[in-house]
């Protein structure tokens, strides 16, 4: 066997093993994500309705106004305005 193959042969072992061993790392990390969903993991965000548009927004992006004696979200600027717009008719 010459030298070139010999390098060949070993490189392509090396890629081989890499790839083997890192699609068993990344099915173990998988299952730990599928139980934490399945087990009612971390939740980072709940998503709000806005009232104007009826788009849901997570929580911690949307504009919030107090209104009375609670918090309304908005998904932007021009619905906060167009409820406040509302709110100034009635």
């Amino acid at each position: 066997m010459t030298p070139l193959r010999f390098i060949i042969l070993a490189i392509l072992i090396f890629l081989a093993y890499r790839l083997l061993v890192g699609s068993l790392k990344n099915g173990k990390n998988g299952e730990k994500q599928q139980k934490a969903v399945k087990n009612g993991g971390p939740v980072n965000d709940v998503l709000v309705e806005d009232p104007i548009c009826h788009t849901l927004v997570p929580r911690q992006q949307a504009i919030h106004l107090q209104h009375k004696d609670s918090i309304v979200y908005f998904c932007s600027e021009a619905c906060c305005n167009i409820f406040i717009k509302q709110g100034e008719g009635k």
